[in-house]
């Protein structure tokens, strides 16, 4: 193979993971609202990061990562319970009470509540005057987007599920500032299982605890629950965080993250074109406003890492996968 055509190979790959990255995961919002139609919402989010943890977990080791240790799984036990249990299984259950649209916009303030966490934390870090005015833009359009125009034409925006899926982005961002600080594997894909594991474990027994195990009907969950699980399983999880993490390893941190603010776009446009969900001129404002703020703070903190020649690469966090 030339040169060129080993180029070409390289780049028709990267242009394939970031379609992976930017589609799958801006679709997962969608999909997690079919699933949760008809299915328990912690239950169904509990199973699928068992099973799709399990398999990145085998494919990690097969590919030479090795076996995590005591205080790896720890470490993955605080932040899965933070990112996956918390975070996304209130993403699952809020799914049930507003649009899926809007909950990927509401999860999309994940890099504003990092910033100001990694702040005001002991021995934290100062953000840049760029970062400072991309929270404050962010937080403007988070005032915006849950101001009292609806974006589903039937009045207030539901009050429960938006302050539910703030207070998952929250976690999420705790639970993410703490995975940087702890013991981590050096394998991002190993890591990424591990919290997907821990995860499910947290969301399995707040599903019998809430009784989801006892009230659960098989025969009554739909088709199209059925696939959304399975969409969430396979694209979601697996497809999703491995084209991420080839993306971490061909390009800049800048490129890579810039998923963070088209998902949400493209879980709109899904929502609108695919589940009929309204998108009002205040939706598209909020939007434009929100993600303004995220690509400030990301490209500025993407900047300072690759400056500082940081290399080890983290699991790719997100709550909507």
């Amino acid at each position: 193979m030339t040169t060129l055509q080993h180029g070409r190979g390289a780049s028709s790959r990267i242009v394939a993971a970031f379609a992976a990255v930017y589609v799958v995961w801006g679709s997962t919002y969608l999909a997690i609202r079919y699933a949760v139609a008809s299915m328990p919402p912690m239950l169904m989010a509990g199973s699928r990061f068992a099973i799709s943890g399990a398999i990145l977990y085998a494919w990690a080791r097969a590919r030479g990562a090795a076996r995590p240790t005591a205080a790896e799984w720890r470490t993955a036990a605080v932040t899965g319970f933070l990112l996956i249990c918390i975070g996304n299984g209130s993403v699952a259950w809020a799914e049930r009470r507003v649009p899926s649209g809007l909950a990927a916009l509401l999860v999309a303030v994940v890099p504003l509540w990092m910033v100001l966490l990694d702040w005001i934390r002991p021995g934290g870090a100062k953000p840049r005057g760029t970062v400072v005015a991309g929270v404050v833009v962010g937080l403007l359009g988070l005032v915006v987007l849950t101001g009292r125009d609806t974006l589903t034409g039937h009045g207030r925006v539901d009050s429960l599920g938006a302050s539910v899926l703030v207070a998952a982005s929250m976690s999420w961002a705790i639970g993410s500032v703490y995975n940087q600080h702890g013991a981590r594997p050096d394998s991002a894909a190993m890591s990424t299982a591990l919290q997907m594991l821990g995860g499910s474990v947290s969301l399995l027994a707040l599903a019998f605890a809430l009784g989801e195990t006892r009230v659960v009907d098989i025969a009554s969950i739909t088709a199209a629950s059925w696939i959304g699980w399975a969409y969430l399983v396979t694209f979601g999880a697996l497809v999703g965080f491995t084209a991420y993490i080839y993306l971490l390893q061909h390009v800049s941190p800048a490129k890579a993250s810039t998923y963070a603010y088209v998902n949400p776009i493209v879980a709109v446009v899904l929502g609108w074109a695919v589940a009929g969900e309204s998108v009002t001129g205040r939706t598209v404002l909020a939007a434009a406003i929100i993600l303004g703020g995220v690509a400030m703070i990301t490209i500025a903190r993407s900047r300072r890492v690759t400056v500082s020649g940081e290399s080890r690469l983290a699991g790719a966090d997100r709550s909507g996968a």
